[in-house]
């Protein structure tokens, strides 16, 4: 017979071990789509269509690992404004379910394995590694003072793309950062949509926005950015000499970008939301098509 208090301990671990899972948004993977498809792009252009199978894994892994990671962070520090969102104040921290000291526990944790994953690279990657972790500790706190904190979340989410290329190649060609500027451009794109969502409640408690900062002209500023994300991607498939399948699945993304203007188009926040949720779409017919190029085109010849 086991002891009443075991029986107990057993059920209260597995529910915040759950907790925990949800501070990580694993049970929301979006970001982790989001994050993982321009460091998907980077891998493949750089290994010309072969990425090393052992940076394929430390990318996928260490993309969960610093989503997490971030997640964490940023839940920390909106600890004091997530209990007055509608949309948040469910959140772990907000609602008690986990202790802000325990989510610093866990950022830690995360942050271990993140370097414990930046030691199996290379030196230039291993570099650029320390600018992304700067980037990710950045980003919770600067949507306070910036009204475009949208660019830093750009920059963490595309910081993958020059480190894959440094990881594969030793080096940083310009491409790289072609790739780099896309998905930072993408990123303003969906997530104007998300902060499009809490709009009011932001401008109520002081939170800074690109959904804010754009006011009136939203969905015209961010038809103008999706322009300039097809007019990069393009260029992408110009610079590494890429084929039919890529341009076919670039203008599947821009059908998709008409979709999500669509979408948003009452500024309601659930079109809005939907809109931010469906864009990981575009990531992965974009990757499709470089995949698919590369099926057909062996040799990376265009």
């Amino acid at each position: 017979m086991k002891p009443a208090h075991a029986n107990a301990f057993a059920p209260q671990l597995v529910s915040q071990l759950r907790n925990y899972g949800k501070l990580m948004r694993l049970d929301k993977p979006i970001g982790i789509w989001l994050l993982l498809w321009p460091t998907l792009w980077a891998l493949w252009l750089a290994g010309n269509g072969v990425p090393d199978q052992g940076l394929f894994v430390v990318f996928v892994i260490g993309v969960v690992v610093m989503r997490s990671a971030g997640c964490v962070l940023n839940d920390y520090a909106d600890r004091k404004i997530d209990p007055y969102v509608e949309r948040t104040r469910t959140r772990p921290i907000a609602s008690g379910a986990v202790a802000p000291m325990e989510a610093l526990t866990l950022f830690a944790a995360l942050g271990l394995i993140a370097i414990g994953l930046a030691t199996m690279l290379n030196t230039p990657a291993r570099l650029l590694a320390i600018i992304g972790a700067g980037l990710t500790i950045a980003y919770p706190f600067v949507k306070r003072y910036l009204s475009i904190p949208q660019f830093v979340l750009g920059a963490a989410f595309g910081w993958g793309v020059p480190m894959a290329f440094a990881a594969q190649t030793g080096t940083i060609p310009e491409l790289a950062w072609l790739v780099f500027g896309t998905a930072m451009i993408w990123a303003v794109i969906y997530d104007t949509f998300y902060a499009m969502v809490d709009r009011e409640d932001d401008k109520k408690i002081g939170v800074k926005s690109t959904a804010i900062l754009f006011g009136e002209v939203d969905l015209f500023v961010v038809a103008g950015l999706q322009v300039l994300m097809l007019f990069a991607l393009a260029l992408i498939g110009y610079r590494a000499e890429l084929g039919f399948w890529y341009y076919l699945s670039v203008a599947i993304a821009a059908a998709l970008m008409g979709w999500h203007q669509w979408l948003a188009r009452d500024r309601q926040p659930a079109g809005c939301f939907a809109a931010f949720l469906h864009n990981h779409l575009i990531g992965m017919v974009v990757f499709i098509g470089i995949v698919l190029h590369y099926t057909f085109n062996p040799s990376g010849a265009g």
